[in-house]
């Protein structure tokens, strides 16, 4: 186990973790968290050997593998996979001294022995799991044989991440492992993780990447390092319960869910929106849970609103898409209009970029027309932007620069809600971090006052409070968006409605993101199914779906007369299939009944100040943690009940017909 006693880090003369006692047992799965400049890097450079203590002591078994993420990638001639297969030090080892003792023609003991030992680490299978790994991560099968040097930058982090993942280390150490994924990635990357032996730490901003991760959550805050039992959902209600006693939380989360309603109740009675609606309340259940836990959020900023809502704002009318004159996407036919929240879903590579560059008006349509309203004024923000700041310059100076004519006062409140304050302010952006120029881009972007917003990938380098502060913002914009995200939480909170963008088409996808996960986790069987087995795959995919929403189609009429015996026959063997559903439908309704008002009666005593000055530190931890259970049971529960109410639909209209 990983053991911190007395533990303290600095940087130069600035502290960052102090007096830290705690342990990390192997098998432990452990999330790190905390701001920006707080220190987790320094701590994986720590954990690496790169650094020491200040005082106290930081102990690492010496026999333990560690692996990590490379930053740099050579512009090698060697294959991707060999790339990847080189992080397996052991297997490579071995390899060479096989090579060595064919060509010095050493005895068959040696071999034998040799060849045992590959076989004991599963040397004949390697180059296998590394062509999955390569797959999951979103490399094309005709990928894996391609020379590094061929890839751009993104995709060789991904080539540096797989080499990491392909050894079998004892501690994997992964700094924002998801910022240069995609969604489909991001999901597949997490599961991998889930089923991971060793000891893992990993940095990510991403809270539904370390929900279905990890076990852990190592928290750095105040130059305290403290270690949360459970996922990122069971830190913040845990977090939460410690923070309640602040006499501003009661006041800012209820401005916050205020607003929520107030959008909740502009789709709730539409037919169409309905789902979204459902979705959303669920979100605004969750939000007065985990939101204290970032009451003391040094971000502080909301979107202006639009000056004018044309309509139609932007269309697309027959457009196809793409670069050097090859679309990648066709026949592509769009309206937006005022209040519009459209998120991009699809695999890696299928259009999701190009067509926002194409809503955005950076690229020119291939074929068709895009007609863009009077008074439309566009707010785009995506990665290459960052290169647009002026490294010589501060944030100050970009902000005049735009707006000469505002106070300076007035430009450096603006800037501190982005948490650019004091020396910051006049600080070249040069240096600054991927965090810290993805936040002035967005100020920037967010001071032009857009009524359609176009975000690609707007949370990349941005950690947990930046998030959860642009998430609140962006649920009370009153303008239109499109957005592109890995992040799931943004994607659930912001999107009305989801457009699919796949195999050269975009087209409206009627679900939500967990549907669009089944969806690629079905497509992901077609394409690794045997021929002619894809429309079985999809098939099933469809039934799943279909039963998960409640929609049954009705069997088309018969013309011949039906059999009266057979009838009353199918019609007893139905009944039959009903009563266990049935039963299980009515225990449901009284767990649900049990966990709701015991969380109620738990939700009502931690929001009591007088609790946390009577009660002890372990009897709070208890009733968060009792709390964030009851949360998750009630919301299986939830979900089981949906699907018996809709196989139960489905037999009352198969009977009826």
């Amino acid at each position: 186990m990983i053991q911190f006693r007395n533990f303290t880090l600095a940087r130069g003369a600035r502290k960052l973790i102090e007096d830290a006692n705690l342990q990390i047992h192997a098998g432990w799965r452990v999330g790190l968290v905390g701001a920006n400049g707080s220190g987790k890097s320094s701590l994986f450079a720590l954990l690496r050997g790169e650094l020491h203590s200040e005082l106290g002591d930081c102990d690492v078994p010496a026999a333990w593998r560690i692996a990590t993420v490379a930053q740099e990638t050579p512009a090698l001639a060697l294959p991707a996979i060999d790339y990847v297969l080189d992080g397996d030090t052991e297997l490579r080892g071995i390899e060479r001294e096989l090579a060595e003792a064919e060509a010095h023609h050493e005895g068959g003991n040696l071999l034998g022995e040799l060849h045992g030992r590959l076989n004991d680490i599963g040397g004949y299978g390697a180059r296998a799991r590394a062509a999955t790994l390569l797959s999951g991560l979103g490399f094309a099968d005709g990928d894996i044989e391609r020379p590094v040097s061929e890839f751009s930058g993104g995709w060789r982090m991904r080539l540096n991440l797989a080499q990491a993942l392909v050894s079998r280390c004892d501690l994997m150490l992964l700094d924002e492992p998801t910022n240069h994924l995609d969604l489909d990635a991001v999901v597949w990357l997490e599961k991998w993780l889930g089923t991971f032996r060793g000891t893992l730490v990993v940095v990510s901003h991403d809270r539904d990447f370390l929900d279905g991760c990890t076990t852990h959550i190592a928290h750095i805050y105040t130059e305290r390092l403290t270690l949360y039992t459970g996922n990122y959902s069971a830190f913040e209600t845990q977090r939460a319960a410690t923070l309640a006693v602040q006499q501003a939380l009661f006041e800012k989360q209820q401005r916050q869910v205020a607003h929520l309603h107030s959008y909740i109740s502009r789709f709730r009675a539409q037919a169409t929106k309905a789902r979204q609606a459902q979705s959303r309340l669920k979100a605004l259940d969750r939000m007065e849970l985990v939101s204290a836990a970032h009451v003391d959020a040094p971000f502080d900023f909301e979107f202006m609103t639009p000056e004018r809502a044309p309509d139609p704002m932007l269309t697309l009318e027959e457009v196809d898409a793409g670069y050097d004159g090859v679309p990648i996407i066709s026949n592509v036919k769009m309206t937006l209009r005022p209040g519009a929240r459209i998120g991009l879903l699809g695999p890696n590579g299928a259009g999701k970029s190009t067509l926002i560059k194409l809503l955005s008006g950076e690229s020119e349509p291939l074929a068709g027309r895009r007609l863009e309203a009077r008074g439309l004024a566009i707010g785009y923000f995506a990665q290459h932007q960052l290169e647009q700041l002026r490294p010589d310059e501060s944030p100050l100076w970009h902000m005049v620069n735009r707006e000469p004519r505002t106070r300076e006062q007035d430009l450096r409140n603006y800037l501190g809600g982005f948490d650019f304050r004091g020396k910051m302010v006049e600080t070249p952006v040069g240096p600054f971090s991927g965090g810290e120029k993805s936040r002035l881009a967005l100020a920037l972007m967010i001071r032009t006052r857009p009524n359609l917003l176009l975000l690609d990938e707007p949370t990349n380098h941005l950690d947990l409070e930046m998030r959860h502060a642009l998430n609140v913002a962006m649920a009370e914009y009153e303008g239109s968006l499109v957005l592109v995200s890995h992040d799931r939480a943004l994607l659930r909170s912001v999107c009305d409605s989801f457009l699919l963008v796949a195999d050269g088409q975009v087209k409206e996808f009627d679900g939500d993101v967990d549907d669009y996960l089944e969806w690629l986790t079905a497509r992901r069987q077609a394409q690794n199914a045997k021929p002619g087995a894809a429309a079985k795959v999809a098939k099933a995919a469809k039934v799943a779906k279909v039963a998960k929403v409640a929609k049954v189609e009705q069997p088309a009429p018969q013309e011949n007369r039906v059999n009266p015996q057979k009838q009353q026959k199918g019609q007893r063997e139905q009944q039959a299939s009903r009563r266990p559903l049935e039963k299980e439908a009515a225990k449901l309704d009284r767990d649900m009944a049990k966990w709701n008002l015991e969380k109620r009666e738990l939700d009502t005593r931690l929001s009591d100040p007088a609790l946390y000055q009577n009660a002890g530190t372990s009897e709070l931890r208890v009733m968060a943690t009792r709390q964030s259970e009851l949360a998750q049971l009630i919301d299986t529960a939830e979900h089981r009940w949906l699907e018996v109410q809709a196989a139960l639909e489905a037999m009352g209209a198969v009977q009826k017909v």
